[in-house]
């Protein structure tokens, strides 16, 4: 059934039915294919950070680091020496900045609920990472787009999220279970980006997206 609401990541009004379950329903934009949920789902502030304060990140943790190394290792290859990155959603603890940090770039941090500096995104930056983020964000077309500003010429963003497949994938797939999981992007969706932005991208893996800002790189 078409559902007259906004896209939160393209803004068209045209969405289809995608899924539902026990718990949600989720649509499916017929612009950017993005997979939505609707904002009657959403969780309020309190009980989304509640969820979030579940999480143990710790960058000591070989496993989590082999984790953040799938997109660790195909950012590192596309940065200049001394680059310097924000990390958005860095959560309580950011490893992935860390990570960078020991490998000789510099990082700063933003997440609005553990490090809310709105000073950190006046600033340009040679690279944006945003790891298990964007699935989360109940306006990811504004955040997307105003990280996107922040990038110098040249700049990359890099993304993990786990890729919608199909719908039959969808309805067995234990990552929509999270109820602060909202936004589920997809192959097609990321290529409708890339082109409205004049983006480069690239896939890595399963799960990780590298767009770079077309233009001639900043020196560092």
């Amino acid at each position: 059934m078409m559902q007259i609401t906004h896209c939160p990541l393209c803004d068209s009004p045209q969405s289809n039915e995608f899924a539902c379950d026990k718990r949600r329903e989720y649509l499916r934009c017929c612009r950017c294919a993005l997979v939505w949920v609707p904002p009657e789902y959403y969780l309020d502030r309190a009980a989304e950070r509640s969820e979030y304060d579940k999480h143990n990140n710790d960058v000591h943790d070989p496993g989590y680091r082999r984790f953040l190394g799938r997109v660790f290792e195909p950012l590192r290859a596309e940065l200049a020496a001394g680059a310097h990155g924000l990390d958005f959603g860095c959560g309580p603890g950011p490893a992935l900045a860390h990570m960078l940090e020991e490998a000789g770039f510099t990082v700063s941090l933003y997440d609005p609920f553990y490090f809310p500096d709105p000073g950190a995104l006046e600033l340009d930056y040679d690279f944006i990472t945003a790891t298990e983020v964007v699935e989360h964000l109940h306006r990811p077309g504004h955040e997307l787009d105003r990280l996107w500003r922040l990038l110098k010429p040249g700049g990359v963003l890099a993304v993990m999220t786990k890729l919608v497949i199909d719908a039959q994938a969808f309805a067995r797939w234990h990552y929509k279970n999270d109820p602060t999981h909202v936004a589920f992007f997809s192959r097609e969706t990321w290529r409708w980006w890339a082109a409205q932005h004049h983006a480069e991208l690239t896939f890595h893996g399963q799960d990780v997206v590298l767009l770079r800002k077309v233009g001639k790189r900043s020196s560092v």
